[in-house]
This record gives structure tokens, C-alpha cells and sequence, in this order.
């Protein structure tokens, strides 16, 4: 845990450098660590390498390029530092399963023709709904221009001048069974436009009364202004009585926020919770109750 500002920071020394030139070296040199140790400590948090990182996000930025702009393929291919046009179209092929120009020809229309229903209609994301005290304040959707990795990434964004002081979440629910009596570890990548509140993501974990046993809103490591994409985590215990988890992205007063890649993984416990404990400010028994009594 307390190296995770350090690779916070290191995501965005790369994101702010993509179209620069990256080696493992000058990375681990940025962080401070040799590059041997900081390549295992990089891998164990964010599940690869840091170039297998750098190359992913490089071509998830070239593919939003295809369909957005008329740059030529071997442009885009020696903006992101492959060395030819092959090398760069074997690489995207790798993830995309398309090679550069067919993805173009081919994603371009399907964009296109989407962008153009979801003019007409209001956009459903599946498995996903809009909540907290003033929703109609905001709206969810589906960007396919910003996406951290693959086709898309999922938004919540203020449609209204009045949000200063409501906040909406994009959220999901799910039985907690499958978690019971475990620590789990929900993580996801996070992007921020104008947010003059605050964003992050959060998750509950509830008994069957309702009563929430764990939560977490990163509200002590808050995300606001704008960001670029980044790694964020959250740590709590099922207890054996819970019932449901829920879990999403927050975004308090204006702006937007985009999320992506999240992920849920069992934990051990010597990965410590980031639980918010609301009983520890509970006092054992009544006091200063003349109010004669100062700090």
C-alpha cells in the first residue's frame, strides 16, 4: 500500500509521455527505484509489465486515432514509437484481432451508425443504472472516443448547472455469496474532466436489513480538476452475514468522469482494507455534559 502513490504517479508520468520516448529505465528512474525491482512492484499492482503497459495504452490511444482522424496508418505508427508499420499492425491485431486499416474501415461505420441512434434515444449500458440524491442532474453513457483499453469506456458526467452540491453514481448490485467470509479488491482505471467536486470510485457491502457492514468512497483520497487515466483500488471484507455488494463510480458537484478495465479479485489480509470505520468516533459513554470541559 505504501507504494501505491508512487505508481500512481508513474501512471501519470506515462500517460503524459506516451508519444515520447519510454523505457523501462527512464521509468523506474522517475519513480526512483532500480528498474529490476520496480518492474516486479509495477507487475504485482497493475497485473503487467511496465512496457506491456505503455505499448497497451499506445495503441488504445492509435485506435481512437483510427476512427477520429484521417492520419495516415505509418504516422500513427511512428507517433506511439513502433519502429515500422508492421510491427505496430501486428501489435494492434494482437488486441483489436483487426489489422489498423480494416479496424478503420469497418469500426468507423459501426461508430458512426451508433453515434447516430443514441442521438435519438437515451444510451442503456448493460448491467449498469443511474442513482444517488439527484440523478436527473446527470447522465451515464458509453464514450468510444476515451477508453483506457479495447473499444470503450463507461461516463458519468453533470448535465446541469445546478449539480453544485448533489452528487450521482453509475453503479451495479450483486449477491454477496460468492464472497462470504472473504476480502476483496475491486480496481479500475479513472479519468476526470472539470470536476470541481470530487470523484472516485466506492463500494458497499450490506447485511440483508440493509445496514451496511463495509464502505469505502475514497473520500480521503479524493479525485478532482482533470486527470488523466490512473489506477485506483478499494479493499473491504464480506462478513459472513453480508447480503449484497454494491459497487461504482461516484462524481460529487460538476464535471465528468470516465471509468474503465475495472476489476474484482480476492485478497489476502495482508492487503489492508480501506474500510472507512464510522464506529471509531462512537465515544464509550457520554460526556462534557455541562460543557465546562476544553480541549
Amino acid at each position: 500500500m505504501s507504494r501505491y502513490p508512487i505508481i500512481k504517479n508513474t501512471i501519470d508520468y506515462i500517460e503524459t509521455h506516451l508519444e515520447d520516448e519510454l523505457s523501462l529505465e527512464m521509468v523506474a528512474n522517475f519513480a526512483g527505484f532500480s528498474k529490476y525491482h520496480f518492474h516486479r512492484v509495477f507487475q504485482k499492482e497493475i497485473g503487467m509489465t511496465v512496457m506491456e503497459y505503455v505499448r497497451t495504452r499506445r495503441i488504445a490511444v492509435s485506435a481512437s486515432q483510427l476512427l477520429y482522424t484521417d492520419q495516415k496508418i505509418i504516422d500513427i505508427a511512428f507517433q506511439y514509437h513502433f519502429e515500422t508499420q508492421e510491427s505496430y499492425t501486428r501489435a494492434f491485431k494482437k488486441i483489436y484481432k483487426l489489422p489498423p486499416g480494416h479496424y478503420r474501415r469497418i469500426m468507423s461505420t459501426v461508430t458512426l451508425q451508433r453515434e447516430d441512434t443514441e442521438l435519438k434515444k437515451e444510451q442503456a449500458i448493460k448491467g449498469w443504472f443511474l442513482s444517488g440524491s439527484h440523478p436527473f442532474h446527470y447522465e451515464i453513457g458509453i464514450d468510444r472516443k476515451n477508453f483506457h483499453k479495447g473499444k470503450a469506456s463507461g461516463y458519468l458526467k453533470a448535465v446541469s448547472t445546478e449539480s453544485i452540491g448533489k452528487f450521482a453514481t453509475m453503479m451495479q448490485e450483486f449477491k454477496a455469496e460468492k464472497y462470504l467470509g472473504k476480502r476483496i479488491k475491486l480496481s479500475g482505471f479513472l479519468k476526470s474532466k472539470s470536476v470541481e467536486g470530487f470523484c472516485g470510485l466506492w463500494m458497499r457491502v450490506d447485511n440483508s436489513l440493509g445496514d451496511v457492514l463495509q464502505f469505502d468512497n475514497m473520500g480521503d483520497r479524493p479525485v478532482s480538476g482533470d486527470t488523466e487515466w490512473n489506477h485506483y483500488f478499494i479493499v473491504l471484507d464480506v462478513p459472513e452475514n453480508s447480503s449484497v455488494i454494491s459497487f461504482g463510480v461516484l462524481l460529487s458537484g460538476s464535471g465528468q468522469v470516465w471509468i474503465d478495465q475495472l476489476n474484482f479479485e480476492e485478497v489476502d489480509e495482508a492487503v489492508q482494507t480501506t474500510n472507512i470505520n464510522f464506529s471509531k468516533d462512537i465515544l464509550e459513554e457520554p460526556i462534557n455534559l455541562s460543557f465546562e470541559e476544553i480541549e
